[in-house]
């Protein structure tokens, strides 16, 4: 396990407080009008299904690329926080017979849709606009 700060610490041992505080630190000086720091967020605001194709089409690129040699190569990593991304866990369980190779794929597609959507719903929270 790694070394982290004293906030990163506290984080892990209550999560969900350790999010809202920085969220509400976000908002506190976002929303501080002496400030002289401005965030401003811009968004592509694409159609769902042109967004979604993209992600499809992007997924579809990594694997021709190499992305299941890639993860085989690490496979003896695979515990490792750092590998238990979207693309790396799907294929890992595909190596561990959990799916098929299709099934990895689709998974990776669709994981990748819903990190989309999050950041989509976070972007919105916060006030970006497109």
């Amino acid at each position: 396990k790694g070394r982290g700060t004293r906030d990163e610490e506290q984080g892990t041992r209550n999560k969900g407080e350790y999010i809202d505080n920085n969220y509400n630190n976000y908002n506190h000086y976002n929303n501080y009008n002496d400030s002289t720091i401005t965030f401003t967020y811009k968004i592509l605001d694409l159609p769902r299904e042109i967004l979604y194709e993209r992600i499809n089409k992007r997924v579809d690129k990594m694997i021709e690329d190499g992305l299941e040699d890639e993860v085989r190569s690490l496979i003896s990593y695979k515990d490792l926080p750092a590998l238990q991304t979207v693309g790396y866990k799907e294929f890992f369980d595909y190596f561990d017979g959990k799916c098929t190779r299709e099934e990895a794929i689709e998974k990776i597609k669709q994981h990748t849709r819903n990190y989309a959507k999050r950041q989509i719903t976070w972007f919105k929270r916060v006030g970006a606009s497109s």
